[in-house]
């Protein structure tokens, strides 16, 4: 069975960090792209970064570019977002997501709240 775990989310004061992990099992893991997307309250979801099965290329939406870096850890079958700079606007749940025989798999998802 595939499985995606996010975690790391919480609450963060505008300006600081917070590194989201997401742990996949039941699928081989470092063959597959990755992605990360978020949802914010009534708003759809939003394309945030993806990385390539090799973690060699990752790309970014403009609106998080120069903030947050996606990694991944094939070893571990890991998969990471770092942000930082956080701003209000980033706050969302936060999905990891990837497509296995045409199918579209993701986490349950961790909430990232930034406020004051």
């Amino acid at each position: 069975e595939v499985q995606l775990v996010e975690s790391g989310g919480g609450l963060v004061q505008p300006g600081g960090s917070l590194r989201l992990s997401c742990a996949a099992s039941g699928f081989a893991f470092g063959s597959y792209e990755m992605i990360w997307v978020r949802q914010a309250p009534g708003k759809g979801p939003e394309w945030v970064s993806r990385i390539s099965s090799g973690g060699r290329w990752s790309y970014y939406a403009d609106s998080v570019k120069g903030r947050f870096t996606i990694s991944r850890d094939n070893a571990k079958n890991t998969l990471y977002l770092q942000m930082n700079s956080l701003k209000p606007e980033d706050t969302a749940v936060y999905y990891c997501q990837t497509v296995i025989s045409a199918r579209q798999m993701r986490g349950q998802g961790t909430q990232v709240t930034v406020s004051s």
